[in-house]
Parts: C-alpha cells; structure tokens; sequence
C-alpha cells in the first residue's frame, strides 16, 4: 500500500515517515517534486499513485507572514485539505490531516474541549479551521488532530531558537502569558500510528472518526518552556550563556507581532486518551527525550 505523506520534509512529515515505513511504502514528495500549491499538479499525483492512506501533515505555518499572504496560506490550509478529503472520499480511504489551538479564540483560562465554539485570531487560525471543517463535512473516513506549539530535534523551532540563544546571550525576555503544552513531532508520529489497526492491509483506524487533541499533559507559557529547555541543558552539561534570573518574562503586548497569538492554548486531552486507553506523557518528559535526541547528534 502506498502512504502518502504531504509535508514530509518538515517536523512532522519527517516523524511520520518513521513511524509508518514498516506499513506500507511511504510516499513523500519534496517541494521539487510536487507543489502542493498546484492544485492540478497534486491530481496528478494521487491518480499516478494511487495511496491507500493518506497523512496531511504540509501546512503554511508562518503565522505572521500569513497575515500579508492570505491566500497562499489558504491553498496549503484549507484548499489542499479539500482536495485531500474530495479523493479520499471517493476512493473510500482515510485522511489524517493536522490541525492548531489557533483555531480556538485563545480567552479564558478553561481547557478547550473539541467541541469548543472556535473563534481565529490570524490569518493562519481561520485557514487551518477552513480545513478542518472542510474534512469533517466532507463524507470522508479522516481523522483531524489538533496539536499546539510544535518542536522536533530537526527543523527550525522554539527549542533549537533558545539554545541557540542560550549559548550566545546572558540576558533573554520571553513572553509568559500565553499559555500551552509544547507538543514534540515525534510523539505527534506516535500516537497516530496508534489509531490504527496494523494487521493486514490497507491500515483501518481503531477509533472514532472526527477531531481530537494531541498534546502532552500539563501546561506553560513561552517563557517557562525556555526556562525548562535551560535547565535540562545544563543538566545534560550543554555550556551556557544565559542564567536562570536573567531570563525574564514579560507580557504579550511587549512583544508585538503581526498576527495575534491566543493566550490561552489549553486542550483538554480526555477524548483521545478514552479512544486509544493511554495517559499522554508531561510536556517536560517528552522535552527530555527531543533535547537528548538533538543534543546527541
């Protein structure tokens, strides 16, 4: 069976090519052999593949950027989804694609339910809840996960910014009022590759269809994120600029940017531990596990 992996030179689409390589032959394609912003181009793709699965983890993640590139961000957000979700239907197979807390307005201090009325604050937000919608509503076998402030050992993000940040200042002021779990691709991989029934071909899922959160336990702001991946370092012996009063945190408003960021990113995670019977591991445990992976190689 072919597994088509969109996005899968990013942090997730990386993760997912690992977890799935013993299920099938995994197909994914770089940006130079197919533009997902061509819709015909990626028609083409799927009628001269044929996939059996499909696992739609490409996606416009420059939030800011998205704000001066609405439409850009729609095609990889909502239209490709779309397209994704309209073959799936008709060659009556599944659609995992990957969603974002930006879809929830951000109040509050209540952890979001997957029922929770949605309400973007950016250009980015509205897009992927586009997406969303558009596959629930579309008849399709799919599974939607939504999943915030992702990291990876590979790949440009917030872990490998502060220590790189780290080892070159003694001071850093990071924001510390907006309030999530850090959500390593890898364990993103993990848990989908569990929602599905391995044995035989094509692979089934072993859940209920529909949206789900997918997180670790437990919750911090920006600022304690930094102050944690600090603090593993110099217990993993990683030579340090920055010290633990010298990293302050300050307020959203003092560090403005292009598209507004929800404050509040909580998720509640009980539907998808009651589907798959786990308890998801604490953000700092699964930080443990990315910091040794990118500090070993």
């Amino acid at each position: 069976m072919n597994i088509f992996i969109t996005g899968g030179n990013g942090q997730v689409g990386f993760e997912l090519q690992r977890q799935f390589a013993l299920f099938g032959t995994v197909l994914a394609p770089t940006r130079d052999e197919l533009d997902l912003a061509n819709a015909d181009a990626v028609d083409a793709y799927l009628a001269k593949h044929q996939p059996g699965l499909i696992l739609n983890a490409a996606a416009y993640t420059a939030v800011d950027k998205a704000e001066s590139e609405p439409e850009q961000a729609k095609r990889l957000n909502a239209e490709l989804p779309i397209q994704l979700a309209a073959y799936a239907v008709k060659q009556g197979i599944t659609l995992v694609h990957y969603s974002s807390d930006y879809v929830y307005p951000g109040s509050g201090e209540t952890p979001w339910q997957e029922d929770s009325l949605t309400g973007p604050l950016s250009v980015y937000g509205q897009t992927k809840l586009e997406g969303d919608n558009a596959v629930s509503e579309s008849g399709a076998s799919h599974l939607i996960f939504r999943t915030s402030w992702v990291y990876a050992a590979r790949g440009n993000n917030f872990m490998k910014t502060m220590l790189r940040l780290g080892r070159e200042r003694d001071a850093l002021s990071i924001v510390n009022d907006q309030i999530g779990a850090p959500t390593p691709a890898r364990l993103i991989a993990q848990v989908t590759a569990q929602a599905f029934t391995t044995q035989g071909s094509p692979l089934t899922i072993n859940i209920p269809p529909g949206v789900y959160h997918l997180a670790p336990r437990g919750e911090t702001s920006w600022h304690g994120f930094a102050s944690e991946i600090f603090n593993q370092a110099r217990e993993a012996e990683e030579a340090l600029a920055i010290t633990p009063e010298n990293t302050v945190g300050i307020p959203s408003a003092e560090y403005p940017t292009p598209a507004q960021r929800p404050l509040n990113s909580r998720m509640a995670l009980g539907k998808l531990e009651k589907a798959l019977g786990i308890t998801m591991p604490s953000w700092q445990s699964q930080l443990g596990l990315t910091l040794r992976e990118y500090l070993d190689q």
